[in-house]
């Protein structure tokens, strides 16, 4: 059994592909097996998380997942806990295993009960062992039961500990998002610490959408079998390797980064210069070789007091070609005039904010995008949140539908623009056309304060600026995006509770890959 944390890769597998290998799992181990070590499992875990427990409380579905905490209860009642158990199923209706744990469970004389303990207090724990991987997307109709949903409020509003078998019942695995009538009701402010024991394969809804707030800190246990030899669904990014920078550079060595952005007040009465400094400075900090800023308002062609070595240059003056372009940043509507150049000729491209809502509404933009593809090295970046994403989609998405499917509407977008996508958001996506779409496990409520999302785009345009022109392609700027967004929500974990955290701040925190 192991903790999963932010800095080692995982590979994450669907719900149609853990059956499978759950199904080949039960062949090689004969029947009851694979139950009686996922209860096993379960009950090592729950005796490290609350070794000084009084009392233990398990919910149990009527399915498998509530097998697995039934086997749970037999050990633990045996081991000289003190264990109580709901159980929504019967042995008539259950499954050969499920009855068998239950039978395992009464011999060892645990005590089950219609109702929750009222008397658990912080140094307890809570089991919920209802539905595990029992809900997929397709269950929208699904609606809990009254008795399901009075176990998963008692145990969610519980101050004792809480270790969910699978997954946080309600949880769709593939998703990350709640089935419907799963939704919390307010809970108090004294409910006890989350966990989450992954059985046979990690599950990508633990880690994006509302999976990360759901399943608190994640463990995994294999249950004793390899380890899959097929190719994951999906990845969990690790922590990017360190570059060494040979004492023999120079600036030009790590590229050059243009950022156009930064509408002025007098377009619209909304000033937005702030957007594309703060991306410049994020790409200063990030490590790239010079950073230069062209402002949409001329009259805005002044260094910020604070950030001297970023260079002023007007539009005109660039030389696309050569360089790794962050454009949209605070780009307001006279963006839309520049990207038919920029698409054209930038080198390496991150397009984020206005531009994406420019290239949404144009069908000749996003072709532009498209062709960039085509043309060697000329990799481009897309970096929408959820609404930005609905946009490009089209066909009247909406942020809920793509919020909904995280991860297809990432892959999607990838096809659609043919590009590398960072879907922002809890558990942002990295996908990109033909390739298993990544999730980075870095990050927390501190980013969701304006600008946290420029620092992002500088920071990808200066790793981008980083390669070489003979090492460049969509594969490269896949990594390049994986690792920046590992970085940039790794500052925010590392960040002092106690301060708030700028988007100033955040930049200013970064250092070269």
């Amino acid at each position: 059994m192991q903790r999963i944390q932010p800095d080692q890769p995982h590979p994450l597998f669907d719900t149609a592909t853990t059956r499978r290998l759950e199904a080949e799992g039960i062949a090689a181990t004969g029947e009851h097996v694979l139950m009686q070590r996922a209860g096993r499992a379960v009950a090592q875990l729950a005796r490290a998380l609350a070794p000084h427990a009084r009392h233990i409380w398990i919910a149990c579905g009527a399915g498998n997942n509530g097998g697995d905490g039934l086997e749970a209860a037999a050990l633990l009642q045996t081991a000289g806990c003190k264990v109580s158990v709901t159980w929504l199923g019967s042995p008539e209706t259950a499954s050969s295993d499920t009855r068998q744990a239950w039978q395992r469970a009464t011999a060892a004389n645990v005590h089950f009960t219609s109702a929750p303990p009222d008397d658990l207090g912080s140094q307890d724990l809570c089991i919920d062992a209802l539905l595990g991987i029992g809900l997929t997307a397709n269950d929208s109709g699904r609606k809990p039961s009254a008795a399901m949903l009075d176990l998963l409020h008692a145990l969610r509003e519980s101050p004792a500990t809480l270790l969910c078998v699978d997954l946080p019942s309600g949880l769709i695995a593939d998703t990350g998002q709640l089935a419907p009538g799963f939704a919390y009701r307010a809970s108090p402010p004294n409910v006890g610490a989350r966990h989450t024991l992954s059985l046979l394969t990690l599950h990508p809804g633990l880690f994006t959408g509302a999976g990360r707030d759901e399943a608190g800190a994640i463990w995994f246990s294999a249950l004793g079998l390899p380890a899959p030899a097929m190719a994951p669904s999906f990845q969990l990014s690790g922590a990017p390797s360190s570059m060494q920078r040979p004492h023999a550079s120079h600036k030009g060595s790590w590229g050059d980064v243009a950022i156009i952005g930064g509408q002025g007040v007098r377009e619209g009465g909304m000033g937005m210069t702030g957007a594309a400094v703060l991306a410049a400075s994020a790409a200063l900090h990030a490590g790239a070789g010079r950073v230069m800023l062209a402002p949409h308002d001329p009259d805005l062609l002044q260094v910020p007091g604070d950030l001297p070595e970023i260079m002023l240059r007007r539009f005109e003056a660039l030389e696309l070609e050569r360089m790794t372009v962050v454009c949209g940043c605070g780009g307001g509507t006279a963006v839309r005039a520049l990207l038919p150049d920029i698409l054209r000729r930038a080198q390496r491209l991150v397009l984020d904010a206005d531009a994406l809502n420019a290239i949404a509404a144009d069908a000749s933009l996003q072709a532009r995008t498209r062709e960039r593809a085509q043309r060697a090295r000329q990799p481009t970046v897309i970096t929408p949140h959820p609404l930005e994403a609905a946009r490009l989609l089209g066909n009247g998405m909406t942020a809920a539908d793509v919020q909904s499917d995280r991860l297809a509407a990432a892959q999607r977008l990838a096809q659609h623009l043919d590009c590398v996508v960072v879907l922002k958001g809890s558990g942002t996506v990295i996908a990109a056309p033909d390739c298993a779409p990544h999730i980075n496990p870095t990050g927390n409520a501190r980013l969701a304060t304006g600008g946290t999302g420029d620092v992002l785009a500088g920071l990808l345009g200066a790793r981008m600026a980083a390669f070489a022109d003979d090492e460049y392609g969509t594969a490269n700027a896949l990594q390049v995006a994986i690792q920046a967004c590992w970085q940039h929500g790794s500052v925010a974990d590392r960040w002092p509770e106690d301060l708030a955290l700028t988007a100033s701040q955040l930049a200013k925190a970064l250092t070269p890959g």
